[in-house]
């Protein structure tokens, strides 16, 4: 396995009986949740962001994976979380948010909440007709990453998309939306306004299939679609771990007092 590429590695902090389990985007690592992740940990609680197969090496990597490879690795995350905590949340950005919303469809109660960022749940509708075919003709197109506002910011992410690793994106997308009802814990979404890599309407797809009661739909007026590391990155963070406390009653910790 090649090595990975500097600051695509995956985190993992232990800490409280309340873990969150953190999924990354299609092509990107976990260089664009990172943040997050530390922000998490440094109030206490136990976090876990892997680095899904394909990713963080070389785009060619990317092309021999599937989806069920990259919800495997999320899936035993999961897995390894239960096993020492008491409280599991799953989060994703972009299909992150597609993996972290099938795992909540599959486990049920396993999962406490889950908390979404701009999250995909389907490619644009020309290039869905057009991957069939189009995996055989081209090997690779344009990569995706980069769509933030804050200046002299960057996402680690390929700049190369494998065609083939595109349409097992569609696959996925597909499974998921069939396990959208199955989707019942309480869900907290964030969404940028101007997002030029996935439209509101995947959102408001994932909102109108869902099952769940307890909604919270937040729009992010000053970031783009990697919003973790964009403008409203703190405010994300901080509306997540409100989340978590709320429906754990864990008291809040500050930065300081985990320290």
């Amino acid at each position: 396995m090649p090595p990975f590429l500097p600051g695509a590695e995956p985190f993992h902090r232990d800490g409280s009986s309340t873990g969150v389990l953190l999924c990354h985007g299609f092509t990107g690592s976990p260089h664009s949740l990172r943040p997050w992740a530390e922000y998490l940990a440094e109030r206490g609680l136990t976090v876990s962001l892997p680095l899904l197969p394909g990713h963080g090496t070389r785009w060619e990597d990317l092309a021999v994976t599937g989806w069920e490879d990259w919800y495997a690795s999320v899936d035993r995350e999961l897995r390894l979380l239960g096993e020492r905590c008491e409280h599991v949340f799953v989060c994703g950005l972009s299909m992150g948010g597609a993996l972290a919303l099938r795992l909540a469809a599959l486990h049920g109660h396993a999962v406490r909440g889950v908390v979404l960022v701009n999250p995909a749940a389907a490619l644009p509708r020309m290039q869905g007709y057009a991957l069939p075919a189009g995996r055989f003709l081209l090997r690779s197109v344009r990569g995706i990453t980069d769509d933030i506002a804050k200046e002299n910011r960057t996402e680690l992410g390929y700049s190369r998309v494998p065609t083939r690793a595109a349409y097992a994106l569609r696959d996925l997308f597909r499974v998921v939306h069939k396990d959208l009802p199955k989707v019942t814990q309480p869900l907290l979404l964030l969404r940028s306004r101007t997002d030029h890599v996935v439209p509101a309407s995947d959102s408001a797809l994932i909102l109108s299939r869902v099952s769940s009661t307890d909604v919270t739909e937040t729009v992010l007026e000053r970031s783009f679609h990697v919003a973790t590391l964009d403008h409203d990155a703190e405010h994300i963070f901080a509306d997540s771990l409100g989340f978590i406390d709320r429906l754990t009653a864990r008291e809040p910790l500050s930065a300081k007092d985990s320290q």
